[in-house]
């Protein structure tokens, strides 16, 4: 084998891991694997193609992201989330948020050039549908490209990993109780809060986004009593 191939087949075999956690996390986040379901080595190795190793390694990072718990002797399983764990998560989520528009709400020129109109009117659409999954996607897109703009890595990271703890929430919340007034509710906060930062009126950005969250929490919380 020569250098170039040996390269290729390095390559290969480095990101095969990570590819397989990307399609388990999206598994995940998209309820195909809910929470508290039993993830195993070999039917999911079976189901994607590969061997065990990389299923095994991808079990590792889900893991570290907070989407999966081993358990020892027992095994690997997607997280359930408990209404107390949720509340702490918010109010961590909540700090970063807040740092989030503060920053961005003094550069107004790149926020209203990062094309995020359009990806509102996409999640309009999509809540008028009562399409759940590709409404949430979309909302969940219009934060990252907010944490995205402040090119801080440090809080993309930090961010991105309580957004999919959160996501597992969700999916417990609307499992049995579909409430598609909550996606109407998020779409109008997300308009509000973009035309604040546009604006570049920090402290109205801010006032937006804590009551958005809070919203948000209590109306997941609500949803899970109910069930």
């Amino acid at each position: 084998m020569n250098a170039h191939a040996s390269a290729i087949a390095l390559l290969q075999s480095r990101s095969l891991p990570g590819l397989i956690q990307q399609q388990l996390e999206r598994m995940i986040l998209d309820g195909e694997l809910p929470p508290g379901s039993q993830l195993t080595e070999i039917p999911l190795a079976a189901r994607l193609g590969v061997s065990r190793g990389p299923v095994r390694e991808a079990f590792r990072g889900l893991e570290e992201k907070g989407l999966v718990r081993v358990e020892k002797n027992r095994g690997v399983f997607v997280r359930t989330i408990a209404p107390d764990e949720a509340d702490a998560i918010y109010e961590v989520r909540l700090a970063l948020e807040e740092l989030i528009v503060r920053k961005l709400a003094a550069v107004p020129d790149a926020v209203r050039a990062a094309g995020l109109e359009k990806l509102l009117a996409e999640a309009e659409k999509f809540a008028k549908k009562a399409n759940f999954a590709a409404c949430h996607e979309c909302n969940v897109a219009f934060h990252d490209r907010l944490v995205c703009l402040t090119g801080n890595p440090a809080l993309i990271d930090s961010y991105r990993r309580l957004v999919g703890e959160l996501s597992l929430f969700r999916h417990q919340a609307h499992a049995s109780i579909p409430d598609a007034s909550s996606l109407r509710a998020s779409v109008a906060d997300h308009r509000a809060i973009l035309a604040a930062l546009c604006a570049g009126e920090r402290a109205m950005a801010a006032r937006l986004l804590r009551r958005h969250v809070e919203a948000s929490r209590k109306r997941l919380q609500r949803l899970l009593k109910n069930q």
